[in-house]
């Protein structure tokens, strides 16, 4: 039996899970727990250095570290999914667009030395898609992972492994391009995907044709109730996430693909659009033959996955 501590760190939260594997390698998440962390706009603010954020950052893991620790014996890694490019090698921290001033910072080495424990650091989405990959392997040895949370990252694993990249940005689909001269996004390009089909992309969106402040929950409520604002904003998302994708899988010949993280919550409301654009953009020779599904793990993935992940460093 092995236990190990996976976590997912977003924008506005902090998911801490306890893993267990046992003898037939089948793992087993034994507990949740979850703490407030607006580590976006900590790194976003004037108030503090980024020295400072990343101390508080660090600070704040620790502990949500040893508060869940304390309650179970015997771990013996920990595994952390992180929003950025992640370097394949060193594990370093390269860029992280929705975390703004962090760059080339050691989470692994830093946190291992308050903690005492073994750490693994890897993209979010990919630590998703291993976990996905991991709870379905029988269905499938290679799968693309979309995570719509604040940002829009995805994950790869090709062949029954995670695909990286050689500098650490392999399927970084929120990063790619479907509005020319659109809105600066965080890795400073214009009109990236992740910039209209994210949970911030979306309260933009409704912000314009509105001018009102509302989270991407709010505005999947307003959309069910008819709200014409709030349904283009989801269905605006749909259309330009399928129009990435379908990119992605002309150069990535995979037949499975699973949508998660918060945002996959409005499904319902971009799904029409996301379908319909994405059997107009794929090439004939892939119509018809590429699944999408909802996952089933919901944010569970990503802790899940970096726990497992911690395994094979």
């Amino acid at each position: 039996m092995t236990r190990l501590i996976g976590i997912d760190v977003g924008g506005t939260n902090l998911r801490v899970g306890v893993v267990e594997i046992n003898a037939l390698d089948q793992p087993c998440l034994l507990e949740e727990v979850r703490f407030h962390a607006d580590f976006s706009n900590l790194c976003k603010s004037h108030q503090h250095s980024s020295a400072q954020a990343w101390q508080t950052i660090l600070i704040t893991i620790a502990e949500a570290v040893n508060s869940v620790r304390a309650k179970y014996s015997a771990i013996s890694a920990v595994g952390i999914g992180f929003p950025g490019f992640i370097d394949p090698v060193t594990q370093k921290i390269l860029q992280s667009p929705n975390l703004p001033g962090l760059s080339n910072v050691d989470l692994s080495a830093d946190l291992s030395a308050l903690i005492t424990l073994p750490v693994m650091t890897e993209n979010d989405a990919l630590a998703a898609a291993y976990g996905e990959y991991r709870m379905h392997s029988s269905a499938t040895d290679s799968l693309i992972y979309l995570g719509l949370g604040t940002g829009l990252g995805g994950g790869l694993i090709l062949n029954g492994k995670p695909f990286q990249g050689q500098h650490g940005v392999a399927m970084e689909i929120g990063h790619i391009t479907v509005q020319p001269k659109g809105r600066l996004c965080g890795c400073g390009n214009l009109g990236c995907v992740e910039q209209y089909a994210s949970a911030n992309g979306v309260a933009i969106s409704y912000f314009e044709a509105t001018h009102q402040q509302c989270t991407a929950a709010e505005i999947a409520t307003r959309a069910g109730a008819g709200d014409h604002a709030a349904i283009d904003a989801y269905r605006l998302a749909g259309a330009l996430l399928a129009q990435a994708l379908a990119h992605v899988l002309k150069v990535i010949d995979v037949t499975d693909v699973v949508v998660g993280g918060g945002m996959s919550a409005g499904w319902q409301y971009m799904e029409q659009a996301f379908q319909q654009q994405l059997e107009q953009d794929l090439i004939p020779a892939l119509r018809g033959k590429v699944n999408v599904s909802i996952s089933s793990l919901g944010d569970q993935a990503g802790m899940l996955g970096a726990a497992l992940l911690s395994q094979l460093k």
